[in-house]
Protein backbone atom coordinates (compact mmCIF):
# COMPACT_ATOMS: atom_id res chain seq x y z
CA UNK A 1 0.00 0.00 0.00
CA UNK A 2 1.35 3.43 -0.93
CA UNK A 3 1.79 5.90 1.94
CA UNK A 4 0.22 9.26 1.08
CA UNK A 5 2.16 12.26 2.41
CA UNK A 6 1.38 15.97 2.76
CA UNK A 7 4.40 18.29 3.21
CA UNK A 8 3.83 21.46 5.24
CA UNK A 9 6.58 24.09 5.36
CA UNK A 10 6.76 27.79 4.53
CA UNK A 11 10.10 27.34 2.74
CA UNK A 12 9.72 26.23 -0.86
CA UNK A 13 13.17 24.64 -0.99
CA UNK A 14 12.32 22.40 1.97
CA UNK A 15 9.02 21.34 0.43
CA UNK A 16 10.51 20.63 -2.98
CA UNK A 17 13.52 18.83 -1.55
CA UNK A 18 11.43 16.52 0.63
CA UNK A 19 8.99 15.97 -2.20
CA UNK A 20 11.73 14.81 -4.57
CA UNK A 21 13.25 12.49 -1.95
CA UNK A 22 9.95 10.90 -0.95
CA UNK A 23 8.53 10.52 -4.46
CA UNK A 24 11.64 8.55 -5.33
CA UNK A 25 10.47 5.85 -2.91
CA UNK A 26 8.29 3.12 -4.45
CA UNK A 27 5.95 2.94 -1.45
CA UNK A 28 5.52 6.68 -0.78
CA UNK A 29 3.62 9.35 -2.71
CA UNK A 30 3.57 13.08 -1.95
CA UNK A 31 -0.05 14.04 -2.58
CA UNK A 32 0.24 17.72 -1.75
CA UNK A 33 2.08 20.63 -0.17
CA UNK A 34 1.02 23.48 2.13
CA UNK A 35 2.77 26.73 3.02
CA UNK A 36 1.24 27.26 6.46
CA UNK A 37 -0.82 25.55 9.13
CA UNK A 38 -4.15 26.89 7.94
CA UNK A 39 -3.61 25.52 4.45
CA UNK A 40 -2.41 22.26 5.99
CA UNK A 41 -5.68 21.74 7.88
CA UNK A 42 -7.64 22.40 4.70
CA UNK A 43 -5.54 20.06 2.58
CA UNK A 44 -5.67 17.25 5.12
CA UNK A 45 -9.47 17.36 4.87
CA UNK A 46 -9.28 17.48 1.09
CA UNK A 47 -6.52 14.94 0.37
CA UNK A 48 -6.76 12.53 3.35
CA UNK A 49 -3.00 11.86 3.64
CA UNK A 50 -1.65 9.09 5.84
CA UNK A 51 1.24 11.21 7.14
CA UNK A 52 1.70 14.98 7.45
CA UNK A 53 5.26 16.32 7.56
CA UNK A 54 4.67 19.43 9.66
CA UNK A 55 6.97 22.40 10.20
CA UNK A 56 6.41 24.20 13.51
CA UNK A 57 7.17 27.85 12.93
CA UNK A 58 4.94 29.12 10.14
CA UNK A 59 2.77 32.20 9.45
CA UNK A 60 -1.02 32.34 9.83
CA UNK A 61 -1.29 29.12 11.85
CA UNK A 62 1.74 27.47 13.43
CA UNK A 63 2.44 23.76 13.33
CA UNK A 64 1.37 23.16 16.92
CA UNK A 65 -2.12 24.61 16.46
CA UNK A 66 -2.42 22.98 13.04
CA UNK A 67 -1.51 19.62 14.55
CA UNK A 68 -4.12 20.07 17.26
CA UNK A 69 -6.83 20.79 14.65
CA UNK A 70 -5.80 17.88 12.44
CA UNK A 71 -5.82 15.43 15.35
CA UNK A 72 -9.16 16.77 16.62
CA UNK A 73 -10.69 16.15 13.18
CA UNK A 74 -9.79 12.46 13.71
CA UNK A 75 -9.29 11.74 10.03
CA UNK A 76 -6.53 9.24 10.64
CA UNK A 77 -3.62 11.39 9.45
CA UNK A 78 -0.46 11.02 11.55
CA UNK A 79 1.62 14.16 12.10
CA UNK A 80 5.40 13.96 11.93
CA UNK A 81 6.93 17.21 13.15
CA UNK A 82 9.90 18.72 11.31
CA UNK A 83 12.40 20.68 13.37
CA UNK A 84 15.86 22.17 13.02
CA UNK A 85 16.91 21.35 16.59
CA UNK A 86 16.26 18.10 18.46
CA UNK A 87 15.75 20.02 21.72
CA UNK A 88 13.30 22.56 20.36
CA UNK A 89 10.80 23.29 23.15
CA UNK A 90 8.04 23.66 20.57
CA UNK A 91 8.45 20.01 19.60
CA UNK A 92 7.28 18.91 23.03
CA UNK A 93 4.25 21.16 22.70
CA UNK A 94 3.54 19.57 19.32
CA UNK A 95 3.72 16.10 20.87
CA UNK A 96 1.20 17.19 23.50
CA UNK A 97 -0.99 18.53 20.69
CA UNK A 98 -1.10 15.08 19.10
CA UNK A 99 1.96 14.72 16.88
CA UNK A 100 3.18 11.15 16.50
CA UNK A 101 6.88 11.99 16.52
CA UNK A 102 9.49 14.32 15.14
CA UNK A 103 12.25 14.36 12.57
CA UNK A 104 15.22 16.69 12.10
CA UNK A 105 15.22 18.68 8.88
CA UNK A 106 18.77 17.56 8.11
CA UNK A 107 17.72 13.90 8.10
CA UNK A 108 19.02 11.78 5.25
CA UNK A 109 16.71 10.52 2.51
CA UNK A 110 16.67 7.10 4.16
CA UNK A 111 15.87 8.53 7.61
CA UNK A 112 13.10 10.66 6.12
CA UNK A 113 11.51 7.72 4.31
CA UNK A 114 11.91 5.40 7.30
CA UNK A 115 10.38 8.02 9.57
CA UNK A 116 7.33 8.31 7.34
CA UNK A 117 6.97 4.52 7.24
CA UNK A 118 7.30 4.17 11.01
CA UNK A 119 4.67 6.79 11.74
CA UNK A 120 2.31 5.45 9.08
CA UNK A 121 2.57 2.01 10.68
CA UNK A 122 1.66 3.41 14.09
CA UNK A 123 5.08 2.83 15.66
CA UNK A 124 5.25 6.42 16.76
CA UNK A 125 8.48 6.78 18.70
CA UNK A 126 11.21 7.78 16.28
CA UNK A 127 14.82 7.40 17.37
CA UNK A 128 13.78 6.45 20.93
CA UNK A 129 16.92 7.77 22.64
CA UNK A 130 16.50 11.23 21.08
CA UNK A 131 12.73 11.33 21.56
CA UNK A 132 13.10 10.20 25.18
CA UNK A 133 15.64 12.97 25.81
CA UNK A 134 13.31 15.57 24.32
CA UNK A 135 10.29 14.41 26.29
CA UNK A 136 12.31 14.23 29.49
CA UNK A 137 13.68 17.74 29.03
CA UNK A 138 10.46 19.50 28.14
CA UNK A 139 8.03 17.62 30.32
CA UNK A 140 9.52 19.89 32.97
CA UNK A 141 7.57 22.70 31.32
CA UNK A 142 4.21 21.04 31.87
CA UNK A 143 1.96 21.10 34.93
CA UNK A 144 3.25 18.69 37.56
CA UNK A 145 1.36 16.40 37.67
CA UNK A 146 -1.91 16.71 35.76
CA UNK A 147 -4.80 15.71 38.06
CA UNK A 148 -6.79 14.25 35.14
CA UNK A 149 -3.84 12.07 34.18
CA UNK A 150 -3.52 10.78 37.72
CA UNK A 151 -7.21 9.83 37.73
CA UNK A 152 -6.91 7.94 34.43
CA UNK A 153 -3.92 5.95 35.68
CA UNK A 154 -6.21 4.38 38.29
CA UNK A 155 -8.08 2.66 35.45
CA UNK A 156 -4.99 0.69 34.42
CA UNK A 157 -4.01 -2.68 35.78
CA UNK A 158 -0.63 -3.08 37.47
CA UNK A 159 0.83 -4.75 34.38
CA UNK A 160 -0.61 -2.10 32.04
CA UNK A 161 0.96 0.61 34.20
CA UNK A 162 4.27 -1.21 34.05
CA UNK A 163 4.07 -1.41 30.26
CA UNK A 164 3.21 2.31 30.06
CA UNK A 165 6.30 3.20 32.07
CA UNK A 166 8.50 1.12 29.78
CA UNK A 167 6.97 2.79 26.71
CA UNK A 168 7.88 6.15 28.22
CA UNK A 169 11.43 4.94 28.67
CA UNK A 170 11.63 4.41 24.91
CA UNK A 171 11.47 0.61 24.80
CA UNK A 172 10.02 -1.18 21.77
CA UNK A 173 7.45 -3.97 22.11
CA UNK A 174 10.20 -6.56 21.68
CA UNK A 175 12.34 -4.92 24.38
CA UNK A 176 9.39 -4.69 26.78
CA UNK A 177 8.57 -8.35 26.15
CA UNK A 178 12.17 -9.32 26.91
CA UNK A 179 12.20 -7.18 30.05
CA UNK A 180 8.96 -8.66 31.38
CA UNK A 181 9.72 -12.17 30.06
CA UNK A 182 6.49 -12.52 28.12
CA UNK A 183 5.55 -12.93 24.45
CA UNK A 184 5.68 -9.86 22.22
CA UNK A 185 2.07 -10.51 21.19
CA UNK A 186 1.10 -10.14 24.86
CA UNK A 187 2.80 -6.75 25.01
CA UNK A 188 0.99 -5.62 21.85
CA UNK A 189 -2.28 -6.48 23.57
CA UNK A 190 -1.30 -4.54 26.69
CA UNK A 191 -0.24 -1.52 24.62
CA UNK A 192 -3.55 -1.52 22.74
CA UNK A 193 -5.51 -1.68 26.00
CA UNK A 194 -3.47 1.15 27.50
CA UNK A 195 -4.14 3.38 24.49
CA UNK A 196 -7.87 2.61 24.54
CA UNK A 197 -8.27 3.14 28.29
CA UNK A 198 -6.38 6.44 28.23
CA UNK A 199 -7.92 7.65 24.98
CA UNK A 200 -4.52 8.06 23.32
CA UNK A 201 -3.59 7.80 19.63
CA UNK A 202 -0.19 6.15 19.79
CA UNK A 203 2.98 5.35 21.74
CA UNK A 204 4.29 8.90 21.65
CA UNK A 205 1.11 10.17 23.29
CA UNK A 206 1.44 7.37 25.84
CA UNK A 207 5.00 8.44 26.65
CA UNK A 208 3.96 12.07 27.12
CA UNK A 209 1.05 10.96 29.29
CA UNK A 210 3.37 8.89 31.51
CA UNK A 211 5.59 11.90 32.14
CA UNK A 212 2.67 14.20 32.84
CA UNK A 213 1.14 11.68 35.26
CA UNK A 214 4.59 11.46 36.87
CA UNK A 215 4.80 7.71 36.40
CA UNK A 216 8.22 8.59 35.04
CA UNK A 217 10.17 11.46 36.55
CA UNK A 218 12.40 13.64 34.33
CA UNK A 219 16.05 13.26 35.24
Amino acid sequence: MTIRVLIVDDQIMVREGFSVLLNAMPDIEVVGEAVNGREAVSKVAELAPDVVLMDIRMPELNGIDATREIVAADGGAKVLVLTTFDLDEYVYQALRAGASGFLLKDASARQLADGVRVVAAGEALLAPTVTRRLITEFSKLSETPRPAAMTQVADLTERETEVLVLIAQGLSNAEIASHLVVAESTIKTHVSRVLVKLGLRDRTQAAVFAYEARLVTPS
